[in-house]
């Protein structure tokens, strides 16, 4: 990592998403949304394990990649929002929108070519959904991910303010969406109007295929919206979370953890018995979005 690395991404931005850590890990042990299914502290050694390993490569590759692509985008004047005849204020929060938005599509992308999902899927398999899981990524998806933070600042053209103000947003709201946090349901739904939350997230890691392949937006559930991949009607009481074919204890050790996406691969969506994990259609609630766009077509 260069010494010359800006401070606030050396020191400030790690203290802040550290704090935004700490505070959800306390704050789902007083009001947790899913009960657990296995012993907190076993999980944590594990992704402590995974996540230490995955900060190093985060630093030294994916880190260093956007910040020397920013540098050389602002030395050439390249990439869109540095072409665009508008103040520096209006660039930045279109940087920042379309840092979240290709963020969206790389999301979707982790879930749709089998070598991402390989590495993609270290994540998913995690047997209990916590804010410890917003950090457990494979150090193989972070070297993956070095391309695209470079592709996204260079053709974006952000700014290296703008790329740590996304950052520090980006890191914090992944953690708050997949902490087991119980907030009042009437307040969680007008959050997710604007944020990525628990509920919304807790889907998208449930053992059902086709909700595990939903739910992909990371900051703004909009792009979920605009691209009709957004799913809301599934009660957290019925979700299992994981990936039905790696549900043994034996699969979420640290070492096999680290090896799966060099193994050969089972059958994702089945379970041990060779069936497939399906949802109920009638424990579905009524999506109250999927509602109000009724409502307005027929209005």
């Amino acid at each position: 990592m260069p010494n010359h690395l800006p401070i606030a991404a050396v020191l400030v931005l790690p203290g802040l998403v550290g704090a935004v850590f700490l505070a959800l890990f306390l704050a789902e042990r007083v009001r947790p949304l899913r009960q657990p299914t296995r012993p907190l502290w076993q999980r944590l050694k594990v992704n402590a394990g995974v996540t230490a390993i995955a900060i190093i490569f985060n630093f030294a590759v994916v880190q260093t990649a956007a910040y020397f692509t920013i540098q050389a985008s602002a030395a050439q004047s390249f990439g869109l929002v540095r072409w665009l005849p508008v103040p520096p204020p209006v660039a930045g929060a279109i940087a920042f929108l379309l840092l979240d938005l290709t963020f969206y599509y790389w999301h979707r992308a982790n879930h749709g070519i089998p070598l991402l999902w390989r590495f993609h899927n270290a994540h998913h398999i995690d047997p209990d959904l916590d804010v410890s899981t917003g950090f457990r990524f494979h150090f193989g998806e972070m070297v993956f991910s070095a391309g695209l933070r470079a592709a996204q600042v260079g053709l974006i053209g952000a700014s290296l303010g703008a790329y740590l103000l996304y950052e520090l947003v980006y890191q914090a709201n992944t953690l708050f969406h997949h902490s087991n946090l119980r907030l009042p349901l009437a307040l969680e739904r007008r959050i997710n109007w604007l944020l990525v939350t628990p509920r919304m997230h807790g889907i998208h890691h449930s053992q059902v295929r086709e909700e595990t392949n939903s739910n992909y937006g990371i900051i703004f559930p909009w792009w979920d919206r605009l691209h009709q991949t957004l799913r809301l009607n599934v009660p957290q009481s019925e979700i299992t979370i994981g990936v039905p074919a790696y549900t043994d204890p034996a699969d979420n050790q640290l070492i096999q953890v680290l090896k799966l996406p060099f193994q050969p691969q089972r059958d994702y969506w089945l379970q041990q018995q060779q069936f497939p994990t399906a949802r109920d259609p009638a424990v579905l609630s009524p999506d109250r979005t999927q509602m109000a766009s009724l409502k307005q077509a027929v209005g």
